[in-house]
């Protein structure tokens, strides 16, 4: 089988970059040393011409196992055979010397005698760039071609030898002896202390300490403890140590319908998708990450021109251009071409993003640090910007390529933005322009229920003058746009359940129904929307639903507890793995849920 489901995926990282891990112990896919960064392992996108980093135990009708160390990121890939036993650590180590971009691999048996095989086979540059190989004792160097010259140090105290490019090493472990391997950036100052004997041992140790130091701060101890707990590791992994922003998934090309166009890199921070981030991770206690990206989002305010808006997203260090562009030598996960890079959407207007912003700054300021009077005239120039051009059609919360169209949740979000700036205004005692904030909030929320609502199909719809629902609606008793209990509500959450559930899977929209993407073909639920689904269920009352539903939609996690952006008529995962924008609505439900339950008791 060329490529495995995406859900038989684990994810390991050091709040730099990723590594996605099989459930055969291969690493199929890697960027370094950023999460932005060409890829260096890419198999998961061509099997062929990706490259890989494979460590297998030679044992024949192995069955398979993957879990983390419990409250960490480091993973366990577990072999089981009438040979004996395997266990493959991987993890990307986090220690008192800070974030060194190191890839570590211990191969053990735990019983038996088994032979291994280990092959490294970098591909730079997303595998269009050539490579030279440098073998000396203990390690072999990898020194790419071209303008990066991307240098990596494999070493091991196993014996290593060079075949077309890659580093094979073969290999017997009696039960309890290991082998390890460490890939590192072999440009790295000071020295490597991968070369000391008790490095990874040392580093497994840390590294282990540190994720679950992290996970003990969370103020979560309801009923999915667990569940909420790797969501929450998982966001910290695609967060930035070194910025403060957060990506909206570590990967690109991953196809939201097999064989389909809709392959986009989400390699990014989306101002949406990382201010419901903070905002979860306030939830849970998080306040350091919190400000590290209030920080980061400040810096990106700071830059802007008089009169003009932000941008939907920027690169993890802030940069302004994403230019899209496609790799045409690669023919996608299970032939899903193309495999883009870059994301065009940056330059979309997307009317959205100021309500989500405006919101997590609100709760911020109130859990966690007062904001500054600085940041606040920064903020008061987008909310006029919002005032001055909230009725502008755009490409919407999902980025729709079919042209602008004067969407619902534009519209409520641009209410909410209006709404948290008067609030924060009144709170603080902020210099502001109460008067016309107040007058615009109002002409929004005006517009919202008199040109969004369709009196036959009883429901708000998905832009103006259309006949389709859209899932965001269901952001707007979450954003405390309507009452959870307000008919209209109630009757377009009826709809929602008519038309875009499944069970207790959601549908962003039906495209049968007029909803224009501009782009051919279906795509799978949409799983962020079917925990927000829960929610709205939850506060409309219907509490033992909103519960089953949300059991239900855990089940659809992989066997580690992670999400892709979608899932398949099947139940596979599709889309970029894994996604913040499910798991951050998977905290978001559970959240709710406990406090309902609690306050039943």
């Amino acid at each position: 089988m060329h490529y495995k489901p995406i859900e038989s995926y684990g994810l390991i990282g050091d709040l730099n970059t990723v590594a996605l891990v099989g459930l055969d112990a291969s690493i199929d896919f890697m960027c370094f040393p950023r999460f932005d960064s060409p890829t260096i392992f890419a198999a998961l996108l061509d099997y062929r011409k990706g490259g890989s980093f494979r460590l297998t135990p030679l044992m024949r009708g192995a069955r398979q196992k993957q879990l983390y160390v419990p409250d960490s990121n480091i993973l366990l890939t577990r072999f089981m055979a009438e040979q004996g036993m395997v266990e493959i650590s991987d993890f990307m180590p986090i220690t008192e010397l800070g974030h060194a971009h190191d890839l570590v691999r211990r191969a053990k048996t735990i019983r038996g005698e088994v032979r291994y095989r280990m092959v490294c086979d970098p591909r730079f540059n997303y595998a269009r760039a050539g490579h030279r190989v440098e073998k000396k004792k203990h390690e072999v160097i990898f020194i790419s071609d071209g303008e990066d010259k991307t240098v990596l140090r494999l070493r091991s105290e196993v014996p290593l030898r060079v075949e077309n490019g890659a580093a094979i090493a073969e290999f017997t472990l009696r039960s309890g002896q290991c082998a390890a391997f460490v890939l590192e950036d072999a440009h790295r100052r000071g020295g490597s202390p991968s070369a000391g004997a008790d490095y990874v041992s040392e580093s497994f140790k840390q590294t282990m300490n540190f994720w679950q130091r992290w996970v003990q701060k969370s103020q979560y101890h309801g009923h999915w403890r667990q569940m909420v707990n790797r969501s929450a590791l998982t966001l910290k992994l695609l967060t930035s140590a070194q910025y403060g922003s957060a990506v909206a998934a570590p990967t690109f090309g991953l196809p939201e319908e097999l064989g389909g166009v809709r392959n986009w890199d989400y390699r990014y921070t989306w101002i949406r998708d990382a201010s419901f981030t903070l905002y979860a991770l306030m939830r849970l206690g998080y306040m350091e990450e919190a400000t590290a990206f209030m920080r980061w989002l400040e810096a990106r305010c700071n830059e802007l021109e008089p009169g003009m808006p932000l941008r939907v997203m920027y690169g993890i260090d802030g940069r302004h251009k994403l230019d899209e562009t496609v790799l045409h030598h690669f023919e996608g996960y299970k032939k899903s071409s193309p495999v883009r890079i870059g994301n065009g959407a940056y330059n979309q207007l997307q009317l959205d993003i100021y309500g989500e912003l405006m919101d997590s700054v609100y709760i911020y300021n109130k859990y966690g640090q007062p904001i500054d009077y600085d940041l606040w005239q920064q903020l008061t120039r987008l909310i006029d910007w919002v005032c001055d051009h909230w009725r502008r059609p755009d490409e919407g919360i999902w980025e729709v390529r079919g042209g602008p169209q004067k969407f619902l949740s534009s519209r409520v979000m641009c209410w909410v933005a209006v709404d948290r700036g008067i609030r924060l205004a009144q709170k603080r005692s902020f210099p502001a322009p109460l008067g016309r904030w107040l007058e615009i909030r109002d002409e929004i929320y005006r517009s919202v229920y008199e040109e969004f609502w369709d009196p036959k199909l009883k429901s708000f719809v998905q832009y103006k003058g259309a006949k389709a629902v859209d899932a965001s609606a269901l952001l707007m008793p979450l954003v405390k746009f309507i009452g959870p209990n307000d008919p209209r509500w109630r009757s377009t959450l009826q709809v929602i359940q008519e038309r875009l559930v499944e069970d207790s899977l959601v549908y962003r929209y039906n495209i049968l129904e007029g909803a224009d993407t501009g782009f051919p073909g279906r795509e799978g639920t949409f799983s962020a929307c079917s925990f927000w689904n829960v929610e709205c269920i939850a506060r409309s009352g219907d509490v033992k639903l909103a519960r089953f539903y949300f059991e239900k939609t855990l089940g659809y996690a992989s066997n580690l507890g992670l999400y892709s952006e979608e899932l398949g008529l099947n139940g596979s995962q599709l889309g970029n793995f894994p996604q913040a924008f499910t798991h951050l609505g998977l905290i978001s439900a559970a959240y709710y849920l406990d406090r309902v339950l609690d306050a039943s008791l």
